[in-house]
């Protein structure tokens, strides 16, 4: 039975959606980067074109017949010189295509690194370039070779059929693609964080909302209970009166009374769940022994052939709830029943303790049906049982008494399915003249 939806769901939704918004972002930023390369192509094409004109045979005559007619009308003082003028002006319209190919069609906002090689590999122009990339043949070579690998050559082709000269436009990437390659990881990133923030926010309010949950169940079960133990306690008074000369039936009473006592512990018990625990520094045998023995009488009423074995050698002292640290171990012992099948005839629980670089170990192994390694963590989780019956709360109440309010730990020590099931609990041995401060634990369990 599963009281709770477990959380592994809502961990695989979130890692879903972490992947699609995740494979969303880079697949739309590498629409907007190969938009911007094929701009900025365009661009170093455009700029090309205008090395490719401004380098024609035709322009480099017009240009010198141009400063020659120029010195002639100079020297004829009929000409006008607003003439002299216009002729400059339409030279100097060369030199205006010169700028924008410079400074317009590859500087302006963009940024291009680019450079033009000749057909021996030599750099004979650059623009946007680094000048410590091309302080050496062998950073210039690097440079060519890096320019090669990220985008397709431009050729350039300059002169006529008897006289031409074939160069090569070499270009990389601009700041803003750098920029916008890297930008998917950081979003990516920033998501995780979201997210992780997102489950660990839900998985805190979940926890609080069991936890409140346990502890109001707890409490109305404990005041629940307390008016049948009081009658209890009525009719056992009654039939000791009753059959006060009757041995069996009063032995029979006694046996009714302390179970009525012991269900009246429980009661107690649960009325102090979420309370602050009062610890004591105690050996811990004795309360084992009494968990035991109690276990041991009950086991002929089960109608199981259990016998439960002991070897309680650890010495030293802990500090300790008694009450609150018997339920953690009657309810380890009674799982471990629960685990036994009815069908073997050798089944058996052994209780140990022994002491372990200043710990105290206590195992309590059975021979019953062991866990599935898929539920060893799970079997501390609230809600979480393999059985048809219950509500799952006894190991959480188990490991939060143990680890919460002692200090200790509790984990599952070897499992096998069919072969048995080895539960170990940790504490920690404290001094006889260490300061003895009761752990605060305002959380409910």
């Amino acid at each position: 039975m599963k009281l709770f939806v477990p959380s592994s769901r809502v961990k695989i939704i979130l890692v879903v959606l972490l992947i699609f918004l995740g494979v969303g972002s880079v697949v739309y930023n590498q629409y907007l980067v190969s938009k911007i390369l094929e701009q900025e192509r365009s661009s170093v094409e455009l700029w090309a074109k205008a090395i490719e004109f401004n380098s024609l045979p035709v322009n480099e005559q017009a240009s010198t017949k141009l400063f020659k007619a120029t010195r002639l009308l100079r020297r004829n003082p009929a000409v006008p010189d607003s003439v002299i003028q216009l002729i400059m002006e339409a030279e100097a319209a060369k030199s205006s295509n010169d700028f924008v190919s410079q400074e317009i069609i590859i500087d302006e906002k963009s940024k291009i690194p680019a450079i033009v090689v000749d057909d021996e590999n030599v750099i004979i122009i650059s623009n946007n370039v680094d000048s410590a990339r091309l302080a050496t043949p062998r950073d210039q070579e690097l440079l060519i070779r890096e320019y090669k690998s990220l985008n397709p050559e431009i050729k350039i082709t300059i002169g006529d059929e008897k006289k031409k000269i074939v160069q090569y436009v070499y270009y990389g990437e601009s700041p803003t693609v750098q920029l916008l390659r890297y930008f998917p990881y950081v979003q990516i990133l920033i998501l995780a964080l979201l997210l992780g923030i997102g489950f660990t926010t839900y998985r805190s309010i979940t926890r609080s909302e069991q936890s409140n949950l346990w502890v109001g169940m707890a409490k109305e079960a404990a005041h629940q209970l307390g008016t049948p133990i009081s009658s209890l306690y009525g009719w056992i008074h009654l039939m000791k009166d009753e059959y006060r000369h009757d041995e069996t039936a009063t032995n029979i009473t006694s046996e009714i009374e302390k179970d009525v006592q012991r269900l009246a512990g429980v009661a107690e018990r649960f009325g102090k769940i979420g309370s602050e625990p009062e610890l004591k520094l105690m050996n811990i045998e004795p309360i084992l022994d009494q968990v035991l023995a109690y276990m041991e009488r009950r086991l002929p009423r089960l109608g199981k052939g259990i016998r439960i074995e002991k070897e309680l050698k650890a010495e030293g002292k802990v500090l300790i709830n008694p009450e609150l640290f018997q339920w953690a171990i009657e309810n380890l012992v009674k799982n471990a029943m629960d685990a036994l099948q009815s069908s073997k005839t050798d089944s058996y629980i052994k209780v140990t303790s022994n002491v372990d670089a200043g710990e105290i170990l206590i195992d309590i192994e059975d021979s019953g049906l062991g866990i599935d390694i898929k539920h060893v963590r799970s079997v501390f989780r609230p809600g979480f049982s393999t059985k048809k019956r219950g509500w799952g709360l006894g190991l959480s109440l188990t490991k939060r008494i143990i680890e919460d309010y002692h200090n200790g730990s509790v984990y599952v020590l070897r499992s096998e399915l069919n072969e048995g099931t080895t539960m170990r609990v940790t504490l920690k041995i404290e001094e006889e003249n260490e300061q003895l401060t009761p752990m605060i634990d305002q959380s409910p369990v």
